[in-house]
């Protein structure tokens, strides 16, 4: 099911193409709702410890509820996601996980899957030469393997994410700072890509929390048409998603559904 509130639509359909960029999260956004998310990727590996694998499902599973927990206010939720994602990315150093795992789990991908229609929408996309930028809190290294294994990595696309960092064929954290679910309104772009939509004004944005708004500045916002997915907790979270975004997909909704609603996806 996906709910719109029609008065936005009447503005973004006279969206040129050329004015248009696109931001939007990867996990469970451009990937199906109870996809693994590229932190799990690892964890599906017979190449790496089982602590780790133990320790990982720890994590989630204390962590998890308070990420999709809308009630929570800012200060202690954005505490809690620190925590997560600074411990998790401790174990990749604890047991001094290879270059070579690492790369082997990305080669051999099979629990990461896209929304119906979401390869589609990346083509179209690259077709119509509207750039999109990937903000995510995932893995880059595994976002990256997945775009390459279904033959769309295309040239529009610039993830910009947490990217595993090695030195001598051991990980040692990531490079850069870490980007968590919370603070993708401190994420810098690179100089290379805000050239590329510095005159692209009007923006898609696309998320599955309501902390993804943040991936476009307040300022921005206006030029904004926000799309968020929602598929888990439904009931308790639905009342804040439809004050956040404009456009609401909820229970694995796909983007064929959506681009019905909206015409310059098409």
């Amino acid at each position: 099911m996906i709910l719109v509130k029609k008065e936005t639509l009447e503005k973004i359909n006279n969206w040129p193409d050329d004015t248009i960029h696109i931001l939007t999260d990867f996990d469970r956004t451009i990937t199906v709702g109870n996809s693994e998310s590229s932190w799990s990727i690892l964890s599906k590996s017979d190449k790496v410890p089982k602590e780790y694998v133990s320790e990982r499902q720890e994590f989630y599973n204390y962590y998890r509820p308070f990420e999709i927990d809308e009630t929570l206010d800012f200060e202690t939720k954005n505490k809690l996601m620190i925590e997560w994602w600074n411990k998790h990315i401790g174990l990749f150093i604890k047991y001094k996980l290879s270059e070579e795992v690492i790369n082997d789990a990305a080669m051999n991908l099979r629990v990461m899957s896209f929304r119906k229609g979401a390869k589609e929408f990346l083509k179209r996309m690259y077709e119509k030469n509207i750039p999109v930028v990937v903000i995510s809190a995932g893995i880059g290294n595994f976002i990256k393997a997945f775009l390459i294994k279904n033959n769309c990595d295309y040239s529009n696309i610039y993830i910009v994410s947490n990217f595993i960092k090695f030195e001598n064929g051991t990980a040692v954290g990531v490079e850069d700072n870490v980007i968590h679910s919370l603070n993708k309104n401190e994420v810098a772009l690179p100089n290379d890509i805000k050239e590329i939509i510095v005159n692209r004004p009007n923006i898609i944005l696309l998320g599955d929390s309501i902390s993804d708004i943040k991936m476009a500045k307040e300022e921005e916002r206006e030029n904004a048409l926000k799309i968020g997915f929602l598929d888990e907790k439904i009931e308790e979270n639905l009342s804040y998603f439809k004050n956040a975004f404009d456009i609401v997909c909820i229970d694995n909704s796909d983007y064929d559904e959506l681009s019905k609603e909206i015409k310059i996806l098409n």
